[in-house]
């Protein structure tokens, strides 16, 4: 499934950012803010997608 790729991509890509935040770098916490909010969107896709596999 494409989308559950993404997904993984995704949280790989926010690591870095989620460790220069931890360190107090307010810039990164705001690029991981909104990488979750990306997210949460495509993990909302996901779950779509998986019930019209079970209404098929």
């Amino acid at each position: 499934m494409e989308e559950y790729e993404r997904l993984k991509q995704a949280v790989m890509e926010v690591d870095e950012d989620l460790k220069k935040a931890e360190g107090g770098n307010k810039a990164a916490g705001t690029r991981v803010r909104k990488s979750m909010q990306d997210i949460k969107n495509l993990a909302q896709d996901i779950r779509k997608k998986v019930l019209e596999f079970r209404t098929d």
